[in-house]
């Protein structure tokens, strides 16, 4: 992440991209030790309970990195010096949806998820509902939502990954 920030680090200092990328460097880690942390509760519980958090969890994250990365990404060498940064980092999409989609394809194999889910797909599409929700709460406002709550109870009954 050192490596990043220094890369996408503009002449000045305290401007938007030092704001993001300092915010990235506190929030992205603990995000990413929740999404590894599921695959301690393969078994356990029901599927949608351990979801349920996650999604929380992810509204709460991507709210928090979406207001910071606007003002960032105004200039079109610094948009592209951060996906090169993200490239060579492996932060990349994946760096969220693999230990997501590695979760519910080991509740799949022992019959927990249907069978007919795609892990990867499934994955893809609770963390975009995360993603949908807190950017319309960050440009239309926190009540023009369902509750952060309510959308993660949504968003994780409605992907309908569990069997039986």
């Amino acid at each position: 992440m050192l490596e990043m920030a220094v890369s996408l680090r503009e002449d000045r200092t305290g401007g938007p991209v030092d704001h993001f990328l300092a915010l990235l460097q506190d929030r992205l880690p603990l995000w990413l030790r929740i999404l590894h942390d599921l695959s301690h509760l393969v078994g356990k519980g029901r599927v949608n309970d351990n979801l349920l958090p996650i999604a929380r969890a992810g509204i709460d994250y991507y709210a928090e990195i979406q207001s910071a990365a606007l003002p960032a990404f105004t200039s079109p060498s610094v948009t592209v010096r951060f996906r090169e940064a993200i490239r060579d980092n492996g932060l990349g999409p994946l760096a969220e949806i693999a230990p997501l989609a590695a979760y519910l394809a080991a509740e799949q194999r022992i019959g927990r998820v249907t069978a007919e889910a795609d892990p990867d797909a499934s994955a893809r599409l609770l963390l975009a509902g995360c993603f949908r929700h807190a950017y319309n709460e960050m440009f239309f406002g926190a009540y023009s939502e369902p509750t952060r709550d309510v959308s993660a109870e949504e968003i994780v009954r409605e992907l309908r990954l569990e069997s039986g």
